[in-house]
This record gives C-alpha cells, sequence and structure tokens, in this order.
C-alpha cells in the first residue's frame, strides 16, 4: 500500500490459502483483477483501490465467505456489479466508488447484505432507485451513492438509522414535489452522529423544514445546493453550532440572510450563489471569523458592502458579483491579506475612485471589478499584487494612464481594463508582462505605439484589442451618417440625447440588473408573445425590456419576426427599438429581449 508497483497483480497470489488480509492500495497496478483471488477462502479484507485496474468485477470474489471489507475505489472498472459479490453477506464495508461501474442496485440489498456499516458506490454510472432496504439496516453508519444517475424519491426509514454518520446522495435525479417535499429531512433528526449531509445536484422541490435545526449537532457540512428549494432559510439554522460548510446555491430561495446564520461560529464556508436573496447583507455576518469562503453572488443583495468585511481576516475567496450593490469599496474589503483565490464585486452598481488599500490583497490570484460605476484612477499601488493573475476592471468609468506598476506583477496572464475613459500611452512597463495571454484595452482614449519589446514581440501569444481600428470606423461611419442627415428632406424624430449616439450592446445580466432580476414591481405588462418590465440602465436612461416568451415566439424566428414588424411599425406613445438582446439566462435557458426607451404614457402590451 502506498507504494509505487506496477504491471499485473500476479495469478500466484492464489496459493497463499491462508492469506486474510490483501493490501495492494494506492499503487499502479494495471489489467483486470484476477479471478484466482476469489480461492483466497481465508480473505477478510481486500483493498485493490487506487490504481488502474479495469475489465469486469470477476464474480468469483463472491465466493470469499469471510470477507468483511472490499475495497475497489479509484480504477478504471466496467459492466456491472456480479450479484454474488451482494450476496456476500459477511461484509461490512463494501467500497466501489470511482469506476465506470453500472446497472441498477438490488432493492433487497439490505436483506443480502445484513452486516453492512459502509457502503459507497459513488462517481460511477448506477441508475434505478435508491433501495428502500438499505434504509432497514438501523447500524449503519455511510451512505455515498453521489454522482450516479438514481431517480425517484427518497425512500422512507431514513428516521430508522441512529449511527449514521455520512448520507451523500448528491448529484443524481432524485425527486420530491410539493412545500413538504423535503420533510424525509426530519427523520434524520434521530441521527445523533450525522456530520456529513449531501442531496444537492438534484430534483427536489420544497421548503426547508423548521426541524432542521434539530438535526445532529454533530453536522459538519450541509448541501442542498443544484435543486428547486424555494422559500426561507429558517431561523432554526443557527442551531446547527458545529456547521463548518453550508452550501444552498443554485435553488429558488428568497428574502434576506436570517441574523441566526451569524450563530454559526464555525463556518468556514457559506454558498447563497444563484438565488433571489435580496434586501442588504446583514452586519452580523462579521461574527463568522472563521470564513475562508463566501458567495452571494446572483442574487438581488442591494445596500453597501459592509465594512465590517473586515473581519474576515482568514478568507480566500470573496464573490458578491451580479448583484445590485452600490456605494464604494469599502477599504476594509481590501484588507484581507488573506485573500489568495478571488475577489469578484463584478456586475454591480459599485461607484467611487478604487481605494489605494487594493495593493494589500498581495496574495490574490484574480480580481474582477467590471461592470460597475467605478471612476477615478487604477491606483499604483496595484502593482503590490505580486501574485495576480487576472484583472478585470471592464465596463467602469476609470480615467488617467495605465499605471506602470502594472509591469511589476510579472504573473499576470489576463489584463482587462476596456470599456473605460483611460488615456495616455502604454507604459513601457507591460512588455515585462510575458505571462500575458489576454491584453484588452478597447474602447478607452489610449494613444501612441504599441511597445515592440518583451511580450509584445510575439503577438501570437497575445489577445489584443486596441481601439484604433474600432475608432476609424466610428468616425468613418459618424460621418456618413452627417452627410446623410444634410442631405435628407425626411424629418427624423431624434431619440434622447444618451441614445442618439449609437445602438448599445446590451447583455443580459445588465437588463437583469436595470429590471430588479425581472421583478414584479417592475412588470407594466404581459402579452402573448411575452412579458414588459420598467427599468433603469446605468446611466439612469429609463427603458422598457420586453421579455419573449420563448414557448410562443418559437425562439429566434419569432424574435426576428417581432424585429421585422418594429421596423415598419409607428406608435406615439413608443420610440423605435433601442436594441435587442439575444443571450443565456442564469439557469441556462435561451433569452431573448427587445429594449425600448421608456414612456411614461404609452404601454407596449398594443404591440402583442
Amino acid at each position: 500500500m502506498r507504494n509505487e508497483i506496477s504491471g499485473e497483480i500476479p495469478k500466484e497470489l492464489n496459493h497463499l490459502i491462508n492469506l486474510q488480509v490483501l493490501n495492494l492500495g494506492r499503487n499502479r497496478f494495471l489489467g483486470s483483477i484476477p479471478p484466482s483471488l476469489g480461492n483466497l477462502s481465508s480473505l477478510t479484507v481486500l483493498n485493490l483501490g487506487t490504481n488502474t485496474l479495469g475489465g469486469m468485477i470477476p464474480p468469483d470474489l463472491g465466493r470469499l465467505r469471510n470477507l468483511k471489507h472490499l475495497d475497489l475505489t479509484i480504477n478504471s472498472l466496467t459492466g456491472v456489479v456480479p450479484p454474488s459479490i451482494y450476496n456476500t453477506s459477511s461484509l461490512v464495508s463494501l467500497a466501489l466508488a470511482s469506476n465506470g461501474l453500472w446497472g441498477s442496485l438490488p432493492k433487497n440489498i439490505g436483506v443480502t447484505l445484513p452486516n453492512l456499516l459502509v457502503f459507497i458506490f459513488c462517481f460511477n454510472k448506477f441508475t434505478g432507485t435508491i433501495p428502500g432496504s438499505l434504509h432497514n439496516l438501523t447500524k449503519i453508519q455511510i451512505i455515498r451513492i453521489a454522482k450516479n444517475s438514481l431517480h425517484g424519491t427518497v425512500p422512507p426509514g431514513l428516521g430508522n438509522l441512529p449511527d449514521l454518520k455520512m448520507y451523500n446522495i448528491g448529484v443524481n435525479k432524485i425527486v420530491s414535489s410539493g412545500t413538504n417535499g423535503l420533510s424525509f429531512l426530519t427523520s434524520l433528526t434521530n441521527s445523533t452522529r450525522l456530520n456529513f449531509l449531501a442531496i444537492d445536484g438534484n430534483l427536489l422541490e420544497g421548503v426547508i423544514p423548521e426541524s432542521i435545526g434539530n438535526l445532529s449537532k454533530s453536522l459538519r457540512t450541509l448541501y442542498m445546493g443544484g435543486n428547486n428549494i424555494s422559500g426561507r432559510i429558517p431561523a432554526s439554522i443557527g442551531q446547527l453550532s458545529g456547521l463548518k460548510l453550508l452550501n444552498l446555491s443554485s435553488n429558488a430561495l428568497f428574502g434576506e440572510i436570517p441574523v441566526e446564520v451569524s450563530q454559526l461560529e464555525k463556518l468556514q464556508g457559506l454558498g447563497l450563489a444563484s438565488n433571489h436573496f435580496s434586501g442588504h447583507i446583514p452586519n452580523s455576518l462579521c461574527n463568522l471569523r472563521s470564513l475562508i469562503m463566501i458567495d452571494l453572488s446572483w442574487n438581488q443583495f442591494e445596500g453597501t458592502i459592509p465594512t465590517t468585511f473586515g473581519n474576515f481576516q482568514r478568507l480566500l475567496s470573496l464573490d458578491l458579483s451580479n448583484n445590485m450593490l452600490n456605494g464604494s469599496i469599502p477599504k476594509e474589503v481590501l484588507d484581507l491579506p488573506s485573500l489568495s483565490t478571488f475577489l469578484n464585486l463584478s456586475k454591480n452598481f459599485l461607484a467611487g475612485p478604487l481605494p489605494q488599500e487594493i495593493g494589500r490583497l498581495q496574495s490574490v490570484a484574480t480580481i474582477n471589478l467590471s461592470d460597475n460605476l467605478l471612476s477615478g484612477n487604477i491606483p499604483d499601488s496595484i502593482g503590490n499584487c505580486k501574485s495576480l493573475e487576472e484583472f478585470f476592471a471592464s465596463k467602469n468609468k476609470l480615467i488617467g494612464p495605465i499605471p506602470a506598476s502594472l509591469g511589476a506583477v510579472k504573473g499576470l496572464e489576463a489584463l482587462d481594463i476596456s470599456s473605460n475613459q483611460l488615456s495616455g500611452s502604454l507604459p513601457q512597463a507591460l512588455q515585462n508582462l510575458v505571462a500575458l495571454q489576454l491584453l484588452n484595452l478597447s474602447f478607452n482614449n489610449l494613444e501612441g505605439e504599441l511597445s515592440k519589446g518583451g511580450v509584445f514581440t510575439n503577438l501570437s501569444k497575445v489577445h489584443l484589442e486596441v481601439p484604433t481600428a474600432a475608432a476609424t470606423l466610428a468616425v468613418c461611419l459618424a460621418f456618413a451618417l452627417f452627410l446623410y442627415m444634410r442631405k435628407s428632406k425626411e424629418m427624423i424624430i431624434r431619440p434622447s440625447e444618451p441614445l442618439k449616439r449609437h445602438h448599445p450592446i446590451v447583455t443580459y445580466d445588465e437588463l437583469r440588473l436595470a429590471t430588479k432580476n425581472f421583478s414584479e414591481q417592475n412588470l407594466i405588462g404581459r402579452g402573448s408573445f411575452g412579458s414588459v418590465y420598467r427599468g433603469y440602465l446605468k446611466e439612469g436612461i429609463a427603458i422598457a425590456v420586453k421579455v419573449l416568451d420563448i414557448k410562443t415566439t418559437g425562439s429566434g424566428k419569432g424574435f426576428s419576426a417581432e424585429c421585422a414588424v418594429l421596423r415598419h411599425s409607428k406608435h406615439r406613445n413608443l420610440l423605435k427599438i433601442i436594441t435587442s438582446c439575444s443571450s443565456i439566462d442564469s439557469k441556462n435557458i435561451e433569452f431573448l429581449a427587445l429594449v425600448y426607451e421608456f414612456m411614461s404614457n404609452g404601454s407596449l402590451e398594443d404591440w402583442d
């Protein structure tokens, strides 16, 4: 075990008829499992895990009537599990995880393996349902069947497992429906030794029951993300005093973060991303001083970033992106020397200058501040971020020159500061960025020649977008339009000043933020082709967003047809279309929308 022995497992091992323990795990054995191992009738432990064994599990292993522990995890085994294995009644531990095994699990597995304490079948291709008989094994301690293709519901009987420590059915196709769809969690309150619970990545519906607070005080890990869980986080969650990781991301939860979450003082990871949470981020989270990861992205949080985030002195990653946060970036958030993975504040309404304290993030690999309203210069202190690999600050209102100090960030691989108001020439020091693979400086006011030294000697390594060609084309188009308008004798009704310059490119994220996640409060009306929402772009422009119903419009065909109609239509309360958006929404579903200048005395419902 834990060597580097390679080659095939010798068939001659079958001569060791008195052998009781055969542990060849964590080596480099290849080939198939010799069927002759089934002759070792005295074996109680057979561990072949973490090798590169292939082929099928030989049925001969089912002849090992004294076998208690069988570990074949992390190999390349295929096929179905032989019925003889399921009939080895002496087995206490059966671990076949991380292979390519398939087939359904026998419904009577709890009967044929009555002594089973450990059942590990995760990361395979098993189908069928969770055998209800597993929940009849009153002494079982570990059930791990995650990352398969199991369907159906969670069978009854979870209340019969007082010694259960780990229950992991994540990433399958397990279903539940109705408000009480998660009621099976209440049964687990009898499992007083439970320390790991994962039901994530399934098709579960329902609200989190208040009884969740009665789960084991030993519970350390709780994965519930990637379902369709709705409602609010119950206040009782604060009773799980031993919790170290709470992941509720990618559900349909709403409301505010309950203050009781701040009672989870041992919490190290908090994942609430991709829900419908709203309100302010509570200051009380500062009590969670053990946090190393926070992900609140893709919600509807508003207000300012709490300055109390400066208490997270162990934090490795912070993601507050895709919300509606405003105000300035607190200096305290940048005074977190522990940040080493990423800081993501993109796609909010953050404003004001970028604090000099950004230079204190000397260990962080990625900083993403894109799609905000940040102004002022890029601080020279950015050069102190010696571990920085990616810096994104596009689509802001940054001004001034590109700081030459960026040339000191030797490991920088991606630099995107496009769509700002930066000026001056490119610093010569940028040629020192030999690791650079993406450089996007487009849509600024930069000038001068591109450096010919260092990384710029081989532009095939760098994705470089500079504004020269775009600016030239824009000038030509503007001049042509000017001549056309002078020549034309037709009366043109011009839109308001912010909209007449060009037809802007508007992303799904920008429309989501503009309409406060397409909230009911901003709903103007519904029609046969979709719903219309009022909103405001970052520039303060009032817009009306018509989100097309994909089922009704027939996807792109209906979208194209409506655009064609609008090009030839007039209405006293409606200006011409500003732009359109064809994208993918937060749930990876096709998203089609038309964007108009909002007129307070009109309605878009008339177009249906």
